[in-house]
């Protein structure tokens, strides 16, 4: 009997041992002390802090991270900032707002994602004979206005038999008067319109007839990212011959292997682009960590790159991307500058009053 015991008592601690031992691998579950840090985080973002081994990594710095996601604009709004830690907008003119407003000391930008046009390779043929599309993956905007200024359809094309539709040559993107990616999409289209980034009333009132078109005659938009991008992902060609969105999204499906990528979807990118740069405002000392942890920490940047953002040190997202094959340029060239806060708010407001 006590040999039994004995046994049992042997069981008993390995059981605790290895109990602890797992425990001990996850940082987060490891100390009961952490510092609890709260943000305001771009939707886009969600799944990226919501991951376990993002968790993990900021727990073995001693914090426990929690989000809660809004839009960029409501972020620099609307939201209560006095609840969080930090603020982290999709953008870096909301983050400006929120630096001004707050007083904030400094920023971290520590990934980004370029604005992509989402399409399929039919679509790229079409357009490539109208000089809109060239080689290496460019949409050219000055030639896609050109389109959109003469009001042309599909149909219209010369020799279109891949996709005959009866509907405006339009990018289809989420409403300007909620979503981040839509006020990307003005800040490219404008520059275009204007010869340069937009700087002051009078340039805004030159461009808005024009760039205000590319959203009213689209019909209905949806206030997210994740819409019109799934959207194109379930329905196809159809419906959603070219979609706005973050090279995030895409490169993030690729990468887990998703089914919904199928031959012939394939990116394009706008010249010229604008970065949707993401962008942390620490409001607290606590907030100040996160940002320094996300731009610096190894791991951190490496499981950043696998949700398909570039990351501050290019090589994560470079291994990231070779090792799944996806063609996306290795640098992205042809970028600008969005215009500031204010002259972008002034504009999206315009455009919503036209609705």
């Amino acid at each position: 009997m006590k040999r039994l015991w004995g046994i049992a008592l042997a069981v008993v601690l390995l059981v605790g041992v290895v109990f602890a031992v797992v425990r001990g691998r996850s940082g987060e579950a490891a100390s009961p002390d952490l510092e609890t840090v709260r943000g305001v985080i771009g939707s886009e973002k969600l799944a990226f802090f919501a991951d376990q081994r993002v968790r993990d990594a900021f727990a073995r710095h001693g914090l426990k991270v929690e989000v809660d996601p809004a839009g960029s604009r409501q972020i620099a709004n609307s939201v209560d900032l006095n609840r969080y830690d930090f603020a982290f907008p999709s953008s870096a003119p909301a983050a400006e707002q929120i630096q001004r407003a707050r007083g904030a000391g400094r920023t971290y930008a520590p990934f980004s994602s370029p604005m992509v046009i989402a399409t399929f390779d039919p679509i790229v043929s079409l357009l490539t004979a109208q000089g809109v599309v060239r080689p290496g993956q460019v949409f050219d905007v000055a030639k896609y206005l050109e389109l959109t200024a003469a009001e042309t359809r599909w149909d219209q094309l010369p020799g279109n038999t891949a996709y005959p539709a009866r509907k405006n040559v339009l990018v289809t993107t989420t409403d300007p008067r909620d979503s981040n990616s839509a006020a990307m999409y003005l800040a490219i289209t404008s520059f275009v319109a204007n010869g340069g980034v937009v700087a002051s009333p009078e340039a805004e009132a030159k461009v808005l007839p024009a760039v205000g078109k590319l959203f009213l005659e689209q019909g209905y938009t949806q206030s997210t990212s994740d819409g019109p991008f799934e959207d194109y992902l379930s329905t196809g060609m159809g419906k959603t011959p070219m979609v706005l969105a973050y090279e995030a999204q895409f490169v993030d499906r690729v990468v887990r292997g998703d089914s919904t990528i199928r031959p012939g979807m394939t990116l394009l990118y706008p010249s010229p682009t604008v970065l949707s740069k993401h962008t942390l405002v620490p409001l607290r000392p606590s907030g100040d960590k996160v940002g320094e942890l996300l731009t610096t920490d190894a791991d951190l940047g490496k499981l950043a790159a696998t949700f398909g953002f570039r990351t501050a040190d290019p090589r994560y997202f470079d291994q990231v991307v070779k090792e799944h094959g996806v063609a996306v340029p290795e640098t992205v060239v042809d970028v600008v500058e969005p215009p500031s806060y204010e002259t972008l708010e002034r504009m999206l407001e315009a455009i919503g009053k036209l609705y």
